[in-house]
């Protein structure tokens, strides 16, 4: 039901990007493809360079098959993510794994975010496997390769960056010099193959926000999109939006810092994507994927959670948080709701609830999501 052709968008994003690589392939200026669009008005190439070097292949092949490849590739990493979240867990409490993978995948495919990766053809994905394969495993084991996936999920898409502040703020420091020089090669890499190309982005197009969307629609699940929502058609007062971010970044990463020194390497990289999707000017709904494993957290802090009075009240806390975050983001904020394509501010509170969803939920996170204690002789990843 949830991927019925209605409320699916035929892989809209992915054909922008193909568009664009012919244009690209035609001789033509990467940044300066453009097409209209009912909502946004007008939408662009918004990628670093080196993105486009990876995409630029697919614009030889047939667009079904691109479509079958990264719908594929999506399904798989899927897969992938899950079971490194899951297996821990299972071991843990002795779950039976063949079930409990079962329903935990198809609840993955269930979310919003997962829903909007694949219909929209994005890359998504691609992202949360670097990510999570450098934090949960490299770095934790000290491996010689260890940043190497943060830095290339952030010369990828400029939002892992964030990562890359987290390895800083919980002291990994030769994990971050790497992911920064692998951001820093792979940068240099497209430079060199598109200097002008390159020189454009990263001195004009980064810092041109409205070539990325409206940022008061309803899908910019951002502490900017909720301050947007209340002042457009107008803009928010960037003082305002500033010292909200920051103190959001602040007290996140000192809990990411605080869970990844305790040994909770998941806990620390599920609060640093909350602060990342919250402090970005735009987090659409499905770069979204933190919450997947804040539900794990919550689930395995509630399997954990000592017996007595105490521990039920505390089980009973945690089930429920799990069960509520779950359900918000299986029904999502724009699935089933017509927001329209005009400005329109937030003006009741019900409204205000619905239409910034996730940006209340991963405020509710970061401040309660649980820092869980290892388990003896390993460090909790799932």
């Amino acid at each position: 039901m949830l991927y019925l052709p209605g409320r699916a968008h035929d892989f809209f994003d992915l054909k922008i990007y193909m568009r664009a690589m012919d244009w690209w392939s035609a001789g033509h200026p990467l940044y300066d493809y453009v097409q209209p669009d009912r909502v946004q008005g007008a939408l662009y190439f918004t990628y670093p360079p080196f993105a486009a070097l990876l995409l630029r292949p697919f614009a030889a092949l047939p667009l079904g098959a691109t479509v079958t490849i990264f719908t594929a590739l999506t399904l798989l990493g899927v897969l992938v993510t899950t079971g490194w979240l899951v297996r821990p867990l299972t071991a843990r409490h002795g779950l039976p794994r063949l079930f409990t993978m079962t329903v935990a995948v198809l609840l993955v495919l269930a979310v919003e975010s997962t829903r909007e990766t694949i219909t929209f053809g994005q890359i998504n994905m691609l992202l949360v496997v670097l990510i999570l394969a450098d934090l949960l495993f490299a770095v934790p084991e000290g491996r010689r390769w260890a940043g190497v996936g943060v830095g290339l999920a952030t010369a990828l898409k400029l939002f892992p960056g964030i990562f890359l502040v987290y390895l800083l703020v919980s002291r990994r420091w030769r994990a971050a010099v790497v992911a920064g020089v692998t951001a820093a090669v792979a940068t240099g890499v497209a430079a060199v193959v598109a200097p002008a190309d390159s020189w454009r982005f990263w001195t004009h197009e980064l810092w041109a926000t409205d070539r990325v969307g409206r940022t008061d629609y309803t899908g910019n699940q951002s502490l900017y999109g909720l301050l947007s929502r209340f002042t457009t058609p107008q803009l928010p007062p960037r003082p305002l939006w500033l010292l909200l971010a920051v103190t959001v970044a602040a007290y996140g990463l000192w809990r990411a810092a605080r869970a990844a020194r305790a040994g909770d390497q998941l806990t620390g990289l599920t609060l640093t994507g909350l602060v990342g999707a919250l402090v970005s000017p735009i987090t659409w709904t499905h770069h979204i994927y933190w919450f997947i494993p804040a539900v794990v957290v919550l689930v395995d802090a509630g399997l954990s959670a000592d017996p007595g009075p105490a521990g039920t009240r505390r089980r009973g806390r945690l089930y429920g948080l799990a069960v509520v975050t779950t359900a918000v983001i299986v029904i999502g904020v724009v699935t089933f709701a017509d927001w329209g394509v005009a400005p329109n501010r937030t003006d009741d509170p019900v409204e205000f609830l619905l239409r910034n969803a996730y940006v209340l939920l991963a405020l509710l996170l970061l401040a309660t999501l649980p820092v869980r204690e290892p388990a003896s002789g390993s460090s909790p990843n799932g």
